[in-house]
């Protein structure tokens, strides 16, 4: 086998309800010595590109479509003509970045890509956005969770959980399926295991992720019935 997985880091703002927010973004690069693909190309092309070298690109694949994810998704694809693709449901999502076109491939639950020895299989798991997926690469033992699941738990738009119900039964349904060795690679920060994270999925069930929403600041905006609160983005993408 000699596909490999590398791993490309950048930082930025993210602008979420007027609030600035920094963060760092994991790029991923599936491949060998010939050919890969890109996973969320945040940000900075060039620097992605540096990392690809003269390797062909593939495909360009994004796990949901929050701007900062999908930000350097036109420029990484165009050296090689490759295709982009991008969950259907993500579409207002990827326009508020790209207004003036559409990616090449919707991605649907288990569908496959391929590259040097691998395959992914995408599955559905909505909850940050309607139409956010994760990546599996049964070979590698690897899943690529996008913005799903990070080593700290459910991952967040701006410090909240936008549909956080629909988050864990994709979690609990999809992710803690597989088998405790397989790597998380994320969106945010470090890489982890199912294993280490599965533990902790009874205490979400239970509120630990909300558990401090009562203590919310006077005239702040009320918890949604799942005990998370609304966040502008999801809001912009059910009026789009």
């Amino acid at each position: 086998m000699t596909a490999r997985i590398e791993r490309v880091v950048t930082e930025g703002v993210v602008d979420v309800d007027g609030v600035e927010h920094k963060v760092e973004n994991n790029t991923w690069i599936l491949g060998d010595d010939e050919e890969v693909i890109v996973i969320d190309p945040a940000r900075d092309a060039e620097r992605i590109m540096e990392k690809v070298g003269e390797r062909e690109v593939l495909a360009v694949i994004c796990t949901h479509g929050l701007p900062d994810h999908v930000g350097a998704a036109i420029e990484v694809a165009a050296r090689d003509e490759a295709v982009v693709a991008l969950h259907p449901k993500d579409r207002p999502l990827w326009r508020l970045t790209w207004p003036d076109t559409w990616p090449d491939i919707d991605m649907e639950d288990e569908g496959v890509f391929a590259v040097a020895d691998v395959e992914l299989e995408v599955m559905s798991t909505p909850g940050v956005s309607h139409g956010g997926v994760s990546l599996y690469c049964e070979s590698l033992d690897a899943v690529f969770t996008g913005k799903t699941l990070q080593a700290d738990g459910p991952g967040k738009i701006g410090g909240e959980y936008p549909a956080l119900a629909d988050q864990l039964t994709a979690i609990g349904g999809r992710l803690f399926t597989l088998a405790h060795s397989t790597r998380v690679l994320p969106a945010h920060g470090e890489e982890t295991t199912i294993g280490a994270l599965e533990p902790q999925f009874d205490a979400w069930l239970s509120g630990s992720l909300t558990r401090g929403s009562d203590d919310q600041e006077p005239g702040a905006e009320s918890p949604l019935t799942d005990g998370t609160r609304a966040a502008g983005i999801r809001l912009n993408a059910h009026d789009q």
